[in-house]
Formats: C-alpha cells, sequence, structure tokens
C-alpha cells in the first residue's frame, strides 16, 4: 500500500532534517504550515534556541487584509528583518516536508526580498 499525506510528509521532513542544521553562523529557518496560519522560526540547533521568530497570528501581520500566498510573503518579510536585528544574515531554509510551492515558495520569497542569503 501507499503511504498516507501525514507518513510521506514525515518521511520527507526526516530526510531534509538529515542535511539541513542549523548552527550559530547559519541558523535554520524553519517553516510550519497550517491550513489557516504559517509559522516561521529561526532555530540554532546546535544550543537547542529559536533566535527570531514570525507568524501569521502576530498582532501587526493579523490585520493584514489579502489571500494566504500575500500574508505569507509578509511573514517572510518580518522573519527576515527580526533576523536582521539579532545579526542574522544567511539562513538554511527548512521547508518542513512541504512542497516548495504556494504558501512556503512566498514566505521564502519574502525573506530573501527583505534580504536574508539562503
Amino acid at each position: 500500500m501507499g503511504l498516507s499525506k501525514t507518513e510521506r510528509r514525515a518521511r520527507i521532513r526526516k530526510r531534509i532534517r538529515k542535511v539541513s542544521i542549523g548552527t550559530a553562523e547559519r541558523p535554520r529557518l524553519s517553516v510550519f504550515r497550517s491550513n489557516k496560519e504559517i509559522y516561521a522560526q529561526i532555530i540554532d540547533d546546535n544550543n537547542g534556541t529559536t533566535l527570531a521568530s514570525a507568524s501569521s497570528r502576530d498582532k501587526e501581520l493579523s490585520k493584514a487584509k489579502g489571500t494566504k500566498v500575500e500574508i505569507a510573503n509578509l511573514v517572510g518579510k518580518a522573519v527576515a528583518e527580526k533576523a536582521k536585528k539579532v545579526g542574522i544574515e544567511a539562513v538554511a531554509f527548512d521547508r518542513g516536508g512541504n512542497l516548495y510551492h504556494g504558501r512556503v515558495k512566498s514566505l521564502a520569497e519574502g525573506a530573501r526580498e527583505a534580504g536574508l542569503k539562503f
């Protein structure tokens, strides 16, 4: 039998995490996408700390109008701005088992527009 959608995503997620490990010099930009919201955080895996985060539920972003793809772009820009304040310029992108398409792609493009390097 084939894999279910969640089993397939979990398998892809493990494969991605083998390769992308966040360090202090190049932390990991992790993306979580639910049906309604999207969350992004920059993580240093060596210390196990979150350095910056943003989501579509933040006060300034929850008031934004538009499609989910447009809001994901704003979340990408917000997390990139917070990363710049902390002194982070380059990250390793972790799409969390999701396809690089739609909201995940829009978040990544927004982060790149705001100055993060992948």
